[in-house]
């Protein structure tokens, strides 16, 4: 009987016990979650952050092109004959008004004798008419006195009346063979001159179609095409600036060539010429470069990358790219202020890969949070991670 009720008091206490340490338990793990959530709620996040840099006034835009010549001039015979000299060859230098090759043509020669001779004739029969229309005018001066009186008959003065007049208009036809044969021999003249083929300009023989001996016929549409000189002091490029860049391009804007075989060396040049209208296919402006070259070290027609500075209409802001934020709400960044996060929509102007521009929503050195969480709110408290040394 004793230990039966031993028994019993043992198998109470027992379950005194385990209550109570399930009780103890149940309370410590409520007193856990409490504490969890508290501090989760007091919990500060550490974050990174970069500051929003203003960009430089001056949008880089780099657009390829081909090198040309200032000026090209392509030599066309202008006289008919054998070419009887060629000092010059491809590659040679030449200055303005030099002897580039000499046309050989004889019977020009004799045209000009021809037509001087001509002129000569033509000349005396001038004087000729000229003789004639002062007696037709000396005899109507003595006749017409004479006529006036009665003395003469009046058929008499009809007749020098006429005859000086017809005398006059034998001056004037002679004289205007003399003038039109004088026009005919300065042609043969100019194209005796045509004979001697010069340079237009400073420059380099680029092409030469033609030797010594060769046959060459001077024909507006069809006469032999001699030579083909390029001015390269100063090479001209041509690039299309797209809209986004074109806005801010005006005569004077400096650039820069680069030819990837010269890469330690850039080309200085100033935008000099541009088209007042956009290309209505590709919305780009045609804009042309003038690069200085007296050493002659930039060919002609060769691939090269324009780089234009041109300044900005409107004010640029850089951010890194992880600080963008896309989301319903749009595009956003977070920036902090105070240790306050402030949700900013934004426009994106030029993504440039790691970095992206911006028009708005963001002022110069705020500090926008790199790689922000997916479920941070605006008006969270956060707090600013210290850089590493």
């Amino acid at each position: 009987m004793k230990g039966s009720k031993l028994l019993g008091l043992g198998i109470a206490i027992t379950l005194v016990v385990a209550v109570g340490a399930g009780a103890w338990s149940h309370l410590a793990q409520n007193r856990q979650v409490r504490e969890t959530a508290q501090h989760q709620r007091d919990l500060v996040p550490t974050v990174r952050v970069s500051a929003v840099r203003a960009g430089s006034p001056d949008l880089v835009v780099t657009l390829p092109g081909t090198t040309l010549a200032f000026a090209t001039a392509n030599i066309f015979a202008r006289a008919s004959g054998y070419v009887g000299q060629r000092n010059v060859d491809i590659g040679d230098r030449v200055k303005d008004g030099q002897l580039l090759a000499t046309i050989v043509a004889p019977e020009l020669d004799h045209q000009i004798v021809q037509a001087e001779a001509t002129l000569g004739e033509l000349k005396s029969t001038l004087q000729q008419r000229k003789a004639a229309r002062e007696l037709a005018r000396v005899t109507w001066a003595r006749d017409k006195p004479v006529v006036e009186k009665g003395w003469l008959p009046l058929q008499q003065g009809t007749i020098d009346e006429q005859t000086l007049r017809q005398q006059e208009a034998a001056v004037r036809v002679a004289r205007s063979n003399v003038e039109a044969q004088d026009a005919q021999l300065k042609v043969l003249h100019q194209q005796k001159l045509y004979q001697s083929v010069v340079a237009p300009f400073d420059g380099v023989i680029t092409q030469r179609n033609i030797d010594v001996g060769s046959l060459v016929q001077a024909d507006a549409t069809s006469g032999t095409f001699m030579f083909t000189i390029n001015e390269d002091n100063v090479i001209r490029t041509q690039v299309f600036v797209p809209q986004d860049a074109a806005l801010g391009i005006v005569p004077g804007i400096e650039a820069i060539v680069h030819v990837p075989e010269m890469p330690d060396r850039p080309f200085p040049g100033t935008v000099t010429r541009i088209a007042d209208a956009l290309q209505p296919g590709s919305r780009t402006l045609l804009t042309e470069i003038d690069i200085p070259n007296p050493d002659g070290a930039l060919a002609v027609g060769i691939y090269c990358t324009v780089e234009l500075h041109i300044p900005r209409k409107a004010p640029s802001l850089t951010v890194p790219a992880e600080a963008i934020i896309f989301n319903a709400g749009g595009v956003q960044v977070a920036v902090v202020d105070n240790g306050v996060v402030h949700l900013r929509k934004v426009s994106v102007a030029r993504d440039r890969g790691t970095e992206v521009e911006l028009r708005d929503g963001v002022k110069p050195n705020e500090q926008v949070i790199l790689n922000p969480s997916v479920n941070i709110v605006d008006g969270a408290k956060v707090a600013i991670r210290a850089n590493p040394a």
